[in-house]
């Protein structure tokens, strides 16, 4: 090696002797030097200036030796076991258990099994109650197209659902009161269609839906299904109306369904809208969660929160959605506001599959 590379590497190896370093560090450190044929004095020199936070046992010292640690790196590693010998012990990291691998369905199983989850979804806005509830929205943009969100408002509305149809009653922006507006006055980025008719559209004969397996998962500490599913634009119904244009059309969409395990009912819903490259908005994609709600102390399973991005150029577009305080409907409910309690971040994220590595 020359003198400006065996330099450099000399710089580089004082680095790690100007600060302290655990056992594990060490070991790391020496594992690098040998492989990358450091030369042997220039590695004891910068080990005798390292400073341990743990003990270092003659163990592995000699694991090293045999990995290849120089004769002077060995001795100045012998001179750190006397000099550590007071300190506490290296906590062993135990390596995490494997996963079990839990093998799909059957492709019977997986037949038979789509067929219930697809007629629950076609079920679900028969069994739905006339009710009302609170939805509050969260708009934000970010020009940048980095994700550096800055919010533009927060909307509340009262959203009535009677006789599978949803109503939308715009009470307060930005915490304060307005009258006589309606969803479809708001600007911006607005979706509808939660309730319902974005789970219809998806599992309908006409829609002709392609479904594949795609995986097992844990969402909110319960088994799922999840499949992947893909809309052809041919077969969509799914418009997209770009307001500063006054432009619409209408997307082919693909993405992933969560059901129960159990029950069978979706739990989630993510769709990315395809074929948008020659119009305004770029790209769309809507997130909605689901979960076991009570209105008059009976159990359905109701929107619980809501995410849809949207792009145009570098300009991106973010709503959050979160539904709360459903009850019955009657002509006179109405829904007083409080700011709800965001919904807890692990409620929101897909866990890791756990359990036996069996079916459920």
């Amino acid at each position: 090696m020359g003198r400006l590379g065996w330099a450099f590497v000399a710089m580089s190896l004082l680095a790690y002797g100007q600060r302290q370093m655990s056992v594990p560090d060490l070991v790391t450190f020496i594992k690098s030097s040998v492989q990358l044929k450091n030369d042997d004095r220039a590695v004891a020199d910068t080990v005798r200036r390292i400073k341990l936070t743990n003990r270092l046992d003659a163990s592995t010292v000699e694991d090293l030796q045999g990995m290849g640690a120089g004769p002077r790196t060995v001795a100045a590693l012998r001179e750190l076991i006397a000099t550590s010998s007071s300190l506490p012990i290296a906590q062993k990291v135990e390596p995490p258990p494997p996963q079990a691998v839990i093998p799909p369905p059957s492709p019977a199983e997986l037949k038979q099994i789509l067929a219930e989850i697809t007629q629950k979804a076609l079920d679900y806005t028969k069994s739905l109650p006339n009710f009302i509830c609170a939805q509050v929205t969260t708009r934000s943009y970010d020009p940048s197209g980095t994700e550096a969100w800055h919010q533009s408002d927060k909307i509340q509305e009262q959203l009535s659902y009677v006789d599978g149809k949803e109503d939308y009653k715009v009470t307060l922006v930005n915490n304060l009161p307005v009258n006589n507006m309606k969803h479809d006055q708001l600007g911006g980025i607005t979706s509808s269609g939660e309730f319902g008719s974005m789970l219809h559209a998806i599992f309908t004969p006409e829609t002709q839906t392609q479904f594949d397996w795609e995986r097992w998962a844990t969402l909110r500490g319960k088994r799922m299904y999840v499949y992947s599913f893909r809309v052809t634009q041919a077969n969509s119904d799914y418009s997209i109306h770009h307001q500063p244009s006054g432009r619409t059309t209408v997307a082919g969409y693909h993405g992933l369904i969560y059901a129960d395990a159990e029950s069978k009912q979706i739990m989630r819903i993510r769709m990315d809208c395809d074929g948008l490259e020659a119009f305004p908005i770029n790209q769309v994609t809507v997130t909605m969660d689901y979960a076991p709600t009570k209105i008059s102390e009976q159990a359905f399973v109701l929107p619980m929160a809501a995410e849809v991005r949207s792009r145009e150029g570098k300009m991106l577009g973010k709503n959050v959605m979160q539904f709360s305080l459903y009850r019955k409907f009657s002509s006179e409910a109405t829904i007083t506001f409080d700011t709800p309690e965001p919904i807890p971040e692990d409620q929101l994220k897909e866990q890791p599959v756990t359990g036996p590595g069996k079916r459920p």
